[in-house]
């Protein structure tokens, strides 16, 4: 598994947000803040699930039969 999922994609959506005359600054700002978060709570995710499976690996199973991986 790699350590952070590949976020191009995210990064096309910020590119598109940027270039928008359809928002305002002020609406822009905002859904730049959110991707951010998402991208943070993201990577975060992925740090987590990592740890977990390093600790165990009885986890793995668990974590592909909840559909986390």
């Amino acid at each position: 598994m790699s350590s952070h999922k590949d976020h191009s994609h995210i990064e096309k959506i910020k590119d598109a947000v940027e270039n928008t005359e359809i928002l305002s600054e002020s609406e822009k700002s905002q859904t730049m803040q959110h991707i951010d978060e998402w991208i943070l709570e993201d990577k975060a995710e992925g740090t987590l699930m990592e740890e977990l499976i390093e600790l165990s690996s009885n986890i793995k199973p668990i974590l592909a039969e909840l559909g986390l991986i």
